[in-house]
């Protein structure tokens, strides 16, 4: 199977650019889908997390409480390697099904906004597909989606790999500064590009 790394730092569009390409008919599996499938209300990982948290870190509905669990593991190194050692395999195991499910499909996609921090997905793709943008773009549009100040958007653009080793680690880059019409224009552009890689590929 062939599959596409799609990443970029939070606010980049790459959500955006993940929905084109399943309008495309290209299978896209998401990690941030699959991180909030796992984290829904009663699913098995909450009472994993709720042993190890407490009930402070879950909602009444019985979903994971995400503001409180996001200003903890900002200030709280262990808290967050606590929880990735809890829900990074999930998220791993869940993606290798939904991989393995389309395996016929020419390539797929798979987006995943920490790919460098993850390094056990890189055995999985063929390339790197960086969604990009400045700091000044990421930052208006999370405060116009989510409503978080600008301190906290900071504080998760710091954790996330810098953009200048983004760019020099990517193998494709769309640049992501200006409105959804040219982000389309640019994913179907790229959507040939992997087609014909892909043709090419399987008659070598």
């Amino acid at each position: 199977m062939f599959v596409i790394a799609l990443t970029g730092g939070i606010g980049s569009g790459k959500s955006e650019a993940a929905k084109i390409f399943a309008e495309l008919g290209v299978p896209v599996t998401d990690l941030d889908v699959i991180s909030h499938h796992l984290t829904a209300a009663n699913q098995p990982l909450i009472q994993d997390i709720k042993a190890n948290f407490g009930a402070a870190y879950i909602t009444p509905e019985g979903a994971l409480n995400r503001a409180a669990m996001r200003r903890l593991i900002f200030n709280d190194n262990n808290a967050r390697a606590k929880l990735n050692a809890l829900m990074h395999p999930a998220i791993y195991a869940a993606a290798l099904l939904q991989l393995e499910e389309n395996k016929q499909a020419p390539y797929q996609i798979l987006a995943i906004p920490l790919l460098f921090e993850s390094p056990r997905y890189c055995q999985l793709i063929e390339r790197i597909l960086l969604i990009d943008c400045d700091e000044a773009t990421q930052i208006a549009r999370v405060k116009m989606r989510s409503h978080l100040p600008e301190v906290d958007i900071l504080q998760i653009i710091r954790a996330q790999t810098p953009r200048k080793e983004l760019l020099k680690l990517a193998d494709d880059i769309i640049k992501n500064d200006k409105n959804m019409t040219k982000l389309r224009k640019n994913v179907v552009l790229i959507h040939q590009k992997y087609l014909n890689t892909c043709i090419v590929s399987k008659t070598i």
